[in-house]
């Protein structure tokens, strides 16, 4: 069974997990945000722990990031935490990270633009053609 990776990317904590295909999460890991060295450091180790081999490699890793981030892929800072007040966050490469470090594709998008998708897959908008998300 397909599994990939996500991460919730928050300004006080990253949440990790690994999910098969059905939806089922199989692992999960809270990493406190700290600096960007140490909290994607222990997120990539958490990942490359669960990625197998053959059926059990993880397929692909989602990113829902704290911001602000770019979205342009064609822009040289794509996959970036740009100008954001995080202290230390400023410009990190998120995407980058995690694609040299598990060599599979990395899909990015804000925080907020991943909870609202989940909302409409599995939350409260499932099932509808429009929904409204507001944080």
């Amino acid at each position: 069974m397909a599994r990939y990776g996500c991460v919730e990317a928050g300004g006080t904590k990253f949440i990790c997990a690994v999910a098969n295909e059905a939806g089922n999460i199989e692992a999960e890991v809270r990493i406190p945000t700290t600096t960007p060295e140490e909290t994607l450091g222990q997120a990539l180790r958490f990942f490359q722990g669960q990625h197998g081999l053959g059926d059990a490699a993880l397929r692909s890793l989602g990113v829902a990031c704290f911001g602000p981030v770019d979205l342009q892929t064609e822009s040289p800072t794509y996959g970036m935490i740009t100008a954001t007040p995080k202290a230390g966050w400023r410009m990190t490469p998120v995407v980058r990270f995690f694609q040299e470090g598990l060599g599979i594709p990395v899909g990015f998008d804000t925080d907020v633009n991943g909870a609202a998708l989940a909302e409409g897959v599995w939350g409260a908008g499932k099932g509808l053609q429009d929904f409204v998300y507001v944080t």
